[in-house]
């Protein structure tokens, strides 16, 4: 018998941003394949199941994207219910796309569960909100772990057209914030520090306006 694979966003860090399907999937799962950021709070609502650590972090040894959709594929192949536990948004910045299509691709039945993107809730736990009426009427989600990927986003946003939310850009928020006042985001103004949103769970927001105030100053 076929097994089964929820693809589920764990939120922003704090387990009582946990949606209540995410929880129920946890708490039938027989194995969780789980991400780095996760909170334990989130892992101990799976009290019956098996773990897996399959996490990413930047400068450190991490387990292939392919060997961890071979994972759910054979789990799921034996019968059992998998829970894939990803931070934030399964499809945002989460590669929750690919694991989709290669459950697809293998014939394995899955669901995705929706998370509370970091994108949306660091900022707003800081006090930022993503739209203001007269300020913002949209925002942008960007990558900022390689500058291939962030520089030409960031290039094509006329200034202060939308508000900026920059994710996995720690090491690299010095060159962010230089791309931004290079294509006109005036360095000193007060929605300048706004545009960068640095960091990756919800422990982070206290940090959040010192840490994209340093990175435009340091432009």
């Amino acid at each position: 018998m076929t097994g089964f694979v929820s693809i589920v966003g764990a939120g922003p860090g704090d387990p009582e941003l946990l949606t209540l399907k995410a929880a129920s999937r946890l708490r039938t799962a027989d194995l969780v394949l789980h991400d780095a950021l996760v909170d334990p709070a989130a892992l101990g609502l799976a009290s019956h199941a098996r773990f897996l650590y399959v996490g990413k972090r930047a400068r450190r040894k991490s387990i292939a994207q392919s060997t961890i959709e071979r994972l759910l594929v054979r789990a799921a192949r034996r019968g059992e219910r998998v829970v894939r536990l990803k931070c934030g948004d399964p499809f945002v910045l989460g590669r929750g796309g690919e694991e989709a299509l290669a459950l697809a691709h293998a014939g394995i039945p899955y669901e995705i569960i929706p998370g509370v993107s970091s994108a949306i809730a660091a900022p707003g736990l800081a006090g930022i909100p993503v739209t203001h009426r007269g300020l913002a009427s949209g925002f942008a989600v960007v990558s900022g772990h390689a500058e291939q990927a962030f520089a030409p986003m960031l290039r094509a946003i006329a200034p202060q057209s939308l508000t900026v939310v920059v994710l996995m850009g720690i090491a690299n928020r010095a060159r962010i914030a230089e791309v931004l006042v290079d294509r006109g985001w005036p360095a000193q103004h007060p929605e300048a520090a706004g545009v960068l949103v640095i960091g990756e769970v919800v422990s982070l927001a206290e940090a959040l306006s010192a840490a994209t105030a340093t990175a435009v100053r340091a432009a």
